[in-house]
């Protein structure tokens, strides 16, 4: 994925750099993990916040919003999302989609994801058990999907993806920055905000491009894209396959900006090696199809994980030797210096040391 870079102000966009400078502080990338120095575990950290469910809306077939009411939340800019403990203790990741100027809630939106289709309980939780009254654990706001500084945007989401992406379009419409949305689902009516993406579009503008499969098949990407100009940031959010499409006909001079809420998934090329297990005096072997994790808790049956996707963090662990190859989709690039999530990343070579 090409890194991240600015390019030259919009008109308005000022005013976005402005909030983010207020800001600064509150969505600091290290907010609120602890130093490295604390421990990491899935356990409940000082700095979590424990919100009221003041809202359990539905707001599209198998969609449902919560919104999680607290005093003086630390504000948070387009793109940031929020850690939420569930009841059984699974720590799951939750797009903001509600207004960053409201410091009294949050708001967020899961599909809901049947075992059948690989879901493994999380969001079955928050369609269920998180009712109006009930009390959550939450963790952020953390943002590794910032909305960029350009002359214009193109956003490109798939189904529960708008999440992230519908405060960007807020954000950039009240800045006057020239923008276009692409948003593909299943059907209109599992498409969460859909009504409100397409009043921010304006009608007859044409700067909103709705797929519904049932009515339309899949989006043709390229042809979207086909057109933008140079300096565009493209923001995407979606499956896999959406994503892949957007990176293979990414027009010269644009940057990419992505989210994942699934992880990578090929092995492809993928090596076994060794890891140290410093404090335990340790080393373990890590095959080519298994991952450190599953390695490390042969020998410690009590190292905490959660999401086992590299989303949570709830596995992250210090490094004390060796190259990482980072595949997870949290840490921010300060800190994956010295520190990795075991449950996806892996060694770069033949040998890791683990603070363990």
């Amino acid at each position: 994925m090409p890194r991240i870079r600015t390019v030259a102000l919009a008109a308005g966009a000022a005013l976005l750099a402005r909030r983010a400078l207020r800001r600064r502080i509150a969505v600091s990338p290290l907010w609120p993990l602890p130093a490295l120095e604390e421990p990491v575990s899935g356990q409940p950290r000082s700095r979590a916040l424990r919100l009221r469910v003041a809202g359990h809306e539905k707001v599209a077939d198998g969609v449902v919003q919560l919104r999680l009411e607290g005093a003086r939340l630390p504000g948070w800019l387009p793109g940031a999302h929020l850690d939420l403990v569930l009841p059984s203790g699974l720590v799951r990741q939750y797009s903001l989609c509600g207004d960053p100027e409201d410091t009294s809630s949050y708001t967020v939106a899961t599909r809901l994801i049947t075992a059948e289709q690989g879901g493994r309980g999380g969001s079955r939780e928050v369609h269920e058990q998180l009712r109006e009254g009930a009390v959550v654990e939450v963790r952020g706001p953390r943002n590794r999907f910032p909305l960029a500084v350009a002359a214009s945007y193109v956003f490109v989401a798939g189904g529960i993806g708008i999440t992230p992406v519908l405060p960007m379009l807020r954000a950039v419409e009240a800045a006057g920055a020239p923008w276009r949305l692409l948003y593909g689902g299943r059907s209109r009516a599992s498409m969460p905000f859909l009504e409100e993406v397409e009043k921010l579009g304006g009608a007859g503008r044409g700067r909103v491009t709705v797929v519904a499969q049932d009515e339309d098949g899949l989006p043709d990407v390229a042809a979207f894209l086909d057109g933008t100009p140079p300096g565009a940031a493209v923001h995407v959010c979606g499956p896999e396959a959406l994503m892949d499409a957007v990176a293979a006909a990414l027009p010269d001079g644009c940057s990419l900006h992505v989210e994942r809420f699934t992880p990578r998934t090929s092995t492809e090329g993928d090596t076994a090696f060794e890891v140290e297990l410093r404090r335990s005096g340790r080393t373990v072997a890590v095959a080519a199809d298994t991952t450190v994790l599953a390695a490390v808790r042969a020998e410690l049956p009590d190292t905490p994980y959660s999401c086992r996707q590299g989303f949570c963090g709830t596995c992250r662990q210090r490094v004390v030797e060796g190259e990482i190859d980072h595949r997870d989709e949290l840490l921010t690039d300060d800190e994956r210096t010295g520190s990795m999530l075991i449950c996806v990343s892996r060694a770069r070579g033949e040998r890791l040391v683990l603070d363990m």
